[in-house]
């Protein structure tokens, strides 16, 4: 190759009309939002870097409610968390405080 020439390279592709269509997403099956009395809950508790995490699910909500309902229960909780759907998540073990709460919220839990 000699000094003084350009090489040429196209790489990607090129803009036209065809990609300013946007695509709406559809909802997937499963995703679908539901009253709190037909949720079936579970909880499951893990180790995290050496920590225990309460997790409780999952929820169909929309994310509004959901989180509007996470803030409720660690504010009452006096503790951390998350909502990662469709799974909440809480710093410490407290399924033995947070089971009333959700069920003074209608919740169900699975035996």
């Amino acid at each position: 190759m000699a000094r003084g020439r350009k090489i040429e390279l196209d790489i990607g592709a090129k803009i036209d009309a065809g990609w300013s269509h946007v695509h709406e997403v559809t909802p997937q099956e499963g995703n679908e939002v539901v009253e709190p009395q037909q949720h079936r809950l579970v909880f499951q508790r893990e180790k995290r870097r050496g920590k225990t995490v309460t997790l409780v699910g999952p929820f169909q909500l929309n994310k509004a409610d959901a989180s509007a309902l996470l803030k409720t229960m660690k504010k009452t909780l006096g503790c951390g968390g998350s909502y990662k759907a469709p799974w909440m998540e809480f710093q410490g073990d407290v399924q033995e405080s947070l089971r009333p709460l959700l069920t003074s919220q209608e919740f169900r839990f699975k035996r």
